[in-house]
């Protein structure tokens, strides 16, 4: 069982020969496309050398613990939901979000949001509850003498974890609803006057209805989460670590902060130390493609192709739907090649071939390759970055719109919405960014930035997490606004001195004003 990884192993031991530092890592993972970017990230450490140990829920999307040929030790933990309720939650999601929410009034959406947060939460408590309820388990990984811990906030409960061993946690991050992590649990400076909440799909060039869209976005998400996690989390990680304390308490002691987007992605904003951008670390050169997809490439000849995916959740569409991007990409000159699990649509075009899975970034980065359609998530937009493709966006859920709009203000894409897509849609959106070259320049343009680094982005990832492991931590870094209260934050003690000194000041003026116009009124009447 064991003789797959010997490689690994092997490999693992030589690097840390060789560096003379080899350290042990823990890793709470987020399922789904986030387990898919870290992964690159621990594949890397295991080549430097380190031990990695992940620890896995039982039943999850994308984490095969039973693959005897990973570089990683897997810690099961034992949830009582199965495998099947989990998809059924994840197929209920993705369901409203791709074809309900159109159709529903904000305050139906805001419920609805409310009502998912609910159903993950209760899914983390369990998770969290398998790991401290499992006193075993927990003796197990104290006596494995963990160097650091690598999170991402999105699944609570690593910072918890943490605490319990007494190391030093990394985050590795996208964003969150509203930035409201980064910021009040981060202390991640974000003016609402030119720095965009995250969802709201606005740009830092903001009229003043945008900016107060965004201004009131940000109170709002402020007030909610901080009510949530009052009411899921605050009691719960206090009757775990035995005394008083709060999520974003716990939150706000990551060492370092990996963010996973870059300049190239992002519109100027302030940042802290602590907090260390590294979008692209999964992007790498083009391998050659299978033999047969290969030759379906090279039958384009001088229209070249377009790359079509919708990520690793959405595995399929209604017929309608389908049918309707099955017709649009038939009237294309270009061959595609679409990843989708569903039902073979009735309008699918000679000139479209389906797969389960594609190599998504060997294909982008083919000569031939002119175009990329995509939901927009963080990974398939820094591999068409990476490799200089424009790119259609439909977004759908979570940080899609907010992408797209990006890459739509940077001039490397088009978005359409896919609740009202329409076949000429897609055709005059594919049409645009092929035939107008800008799009492809601007892409180009982004391209050049990304690869312009004077350190990779996974290499500079791995350097933070092994500086927190020799150093146990980062606390040099560590901005002192975590020790102030929102009120010393914003300086408002400050102005409430200064406007009581400056009333008490006209106060006594005003008196003395009075008292010498009443001298001088008795002096006139004498």
């Amino acid at each position: 069982i064991m003789r797959p990884r010997f490689p690994w192993l092997l490999w693992a031991y030589a690097c840390c020969w060789s560096a003379g530092f080899c350290g042990k890592v823990v890793v709470w993972p987020t399922d789904a496309s986030h387990w898919i970017n870290v992964k690159v990230l621990l594949e890397k450490l295991v080549l430097r050398g380190h031990e990695v140990t992940v620890l896995v829920p039982s039943s999850n999307l994308l984490i095969d613990y039973q693959d005897t040929s990973s570089p990683f030790t897997f810690e099961v933990l034992q949830v009582p939901f199965t495998q099947k309720t989990l998809h059924a939650i994840m197929e209920d999601f993705l369901y409203f979000w791709t074809n309900k929410i159109s159709n529903l009034y904000p305050w139906e959406v805001i419920w609805r949001m409310k009502k998912d947060m609910e159903v993950f939460t209760t899914m983390s408590k369990q998770t969290c509850d398998a790991l401290v309820m499992n006193p075993e388990l927990t003796a197990k990984l104290e006596q494995a003498k963990f160097d650091v811990l690598i999170a991402d906030p999105l699944s609570v409960g690593g910072e918890l974890v943490a605490e319990i061993l007494a190391i030093p946690f990394v985050y590795s991050f996208r964003f969150s609803y509203g930035n409201v992590v980064e910021r009040l649990c981060g202390g991640l400076p974000s003016p609402p006057s030119y720095v965009p909440a995250s969802t709201r799909g606005l740009t830092d060039q903001m009229s003043f209805v945008e900016r107060l869209q965004n201004f009131l976005f940000y109170f709002y998400m402020d007030l909610f989460s901080l009510k949530f996690w009052r009411d899921e989390w605050d009691d719960y990680y206090s009757n775990i670590l035995g005394r008083p304390t709060t999520l974003c308490e716990t939150m706000g002691k990551a060492e370092i902060w990996l963010i996973r987007t870059y300049w190239d992605f992002e519109f100027p904003r302030p940042f802290l130390p602590n907090f260390e951008f590294v979008g692209g670390l999964h992007c790498q050169p083009a391998k050659p493609l299978p033999k047969e997809m290969e030759e379906f490439v090279q039958s384009s000849e001088e229209h070249g192709i377009v790359v079509f995916s919708l990520g690793s959740m959405v595995h399929n569409l209604t017929d309608e739907k389908s049918n309707v991007i099955a017709r649009a990409l038939s009237q294309l000159p270009q061959k595609v090649l679409w990843r989708y699990k569903g039902k073979k649509p009735e309008t699918l075009g000679s000139n479209t071939r389906i797969y389960d899975w594609i190599p998504q970034n060997d294909l982008l980065g083919h000569p031939l390759t002119k175009a990329f359609i995509t939901h927009g998530g963080t990974n398939g937009i820094y591999e068409a970055i990476y490799h200089g493709i424009p790119m259609v966006g439909i977004p759908m859920f979570a940080d899609q719109h907010d992408n797209i709009a990006h890459m739509k203000a940077k001039g490397a894409a088009v978005g359409l919405d896919f609740s009202t897509l329409k076949t000429q849609d897609l055709v005059d959106a594919l049409n645009t960014v092929i035939n107008n070259s800008t799009y492809k320049e601007n892409a180009l343009k982004l391209s050049k930035i990304q690869h312009d680094q004077p350190v990779k982005p996974l290499d500079r990832a791995v350097f933070w997490i092994e500086f927190v492991m020799r150093h146990k931590g980062a606390k040099h870094l560590r901005p002192a606004a975590h020790h102030l209260t929102w009120y010393q934050y914003h300086c408002l003690d400050v102005l409430a001195f200064l406007l009581t000194c400056t009333a008490v000041v006209v106060f006594i003026l005003v008196k003395c004003c009075l008292f010498c116009c009443r001298r001088c009124g008795r002096i006139a009447k004498k």
